[in-house]
């Protein structure tokens, strides 16, 4: 139980009684020696008291406007603790002791609007959008929760980078790369279409080896100890669904016991990075995790899966990421087809030119 805080004691004056019979007294208020007198013993205290108190008001005022960012964070996340998931806690402290350094010493009671703009600019420069959003959702929530005031900042990163992900005929040459790896079974969960908080829940029991299936159900997460806590609410209600048990990781699963324990126990960073340098290693887009289960979007895509039953097995609730994903490669699909209409007036000799170029081009990737 916090210890409360005790209110500052006030020492009373000494009054003197004037030979008038009107009551005096001298005080320190404030490094200052004022002269007070009044009719009465407590007029003359009443009057010490209204001005100290107007100081000690004046101190606390001031006081409480000298809030750092720190601690502004700080008391944000402490309010939070128990409450929120470990997952977004531990996420709540990586971005307090990584983000925003410079700034982490300003006062957020006269920190303006355009020096926060001038901090989001230099620090947030490489960050995906999706990542820049999040941490400055939260930092603008801990300094809105202090001071009433949430700064109003642009936060659009001005370089937008595209997610990488693998194209259809890219996927076979990256599952035939990942057998054998000990990150094999993760990455066919994540090319599943799974999180990876989805694909470190995945138990043994979890894989229907009759019924060609696995369940999603739950996530696991690290908390701020660093311990691995099983969530048993995934991050919407659509994702807890069953994908389909695809033909590599049936293989790569088959010979093992599965039990009740996690067929997955790499680290995120552990997947992340195998994943990448077998991608570096064949030529492939370095996608990391979330790459693949993009992938398995593009994947839906190629085989004419309809945009609503796609976002089922990928346990998309709000149709705008597979909306956006299904656009985009629809854009990248009219431009090959322009470009085919396009071909189909050339001269002859300018076909077989094109022919040409593209079977060569085609025999040395």
């Amino acid at each position: 139980m916090a210890k409360r805080k005790n209110k500052p004691s006030i020492k009373m004056p000494k009054i003197t009684i004037l030979p008038s019979g009107m009551a005096h007294t001298r005080v320190l208020i404030n490094g200052e020696r004022i002269s007070i007198t009044k009719e009465t013993e407590e007029a003359c205290i009443a009057e010490y008291l209204a001005l100290k108190h107007r100081v000690i008001e004046a101190e606390e005022k001031t006081k409480k406007k000298n809030v750092t960012l720190s601690e502004a964070l700080k008391k944000y996340i402490d309010k939070r603790d128990g409450r929120k998931s470990p997952a977004t806690i531990k996420g709540y402290l990586s971005y307090k002791d990584n983000r925003l350094q410079s700034m982490m010493g300003a006062n957020v009671y006269t920190t303006t609007d355009a020096q926060w703009q001038a901090a989001v600019d230099r620090d947030f420069r490489k960050l995906s959008d999706k990542y820049r959003k999040n941490v400055w959702m939260f930092f603008a929530s801990a300094i809105e929760e202090e001071t009433g005031h949430r700064p109003k900042i642009e936060i659009d990163n001005p370089v937008r980078k595209e997610r990488p992900f693998l194209e259809p005929d890219e996927i076979p040459a990256f599952v035939e790369a990942m057998k054998g790896k000990t990150a094999e079974i993760a990455a066919l969960l994540e090319l599943s279409s799974l999180r990876f908080s989805e694909v470190r829940a995945v138990r043994g029991t979890d894989i229907d080896m009759k019924n060609n299936r696995v369940r999603v159900h739950g996530a696991a997460v690290y908390g701020k100890d660093g311990k691995l806590v099983q969530k048993e609410a995934n991050k919407t209600a659509a994702s807890d669904r069953y994908v389909p048990l695809i033909p590599p990781l049936r293989q790569a699963l088959e010979g093992r016991t599965l039990t009740d324990d996690y067929i997955v126990k790499m680290t995120c960073a552990g997947v992340y990075k195998q994943i990448n340098r077998v991608c570096a290693a064949n030529g492939l887009p370095q996608v990391g995790n979330h790459g693949l289960r993009h992938s398995f979007a593009s994947l839906a895509y190629h085989l004419g899966i309809p945009e609503k039953i796609a976002m089922e097995i990928g346990g998309w609730e709000d149709s705008k990421t597979m909306h956006d994903i299904y656009t985009h490669l629809a854009k990248k699909d009219i431009a090959k087809r322009s470009e085919d209409f396009s071909n189909f007036f050339l001269p002859e000799s300018e076909k077989a030119k094109l022919a040409t170029e593209l079977a060569t081009k085609n025999k040395l990737s």
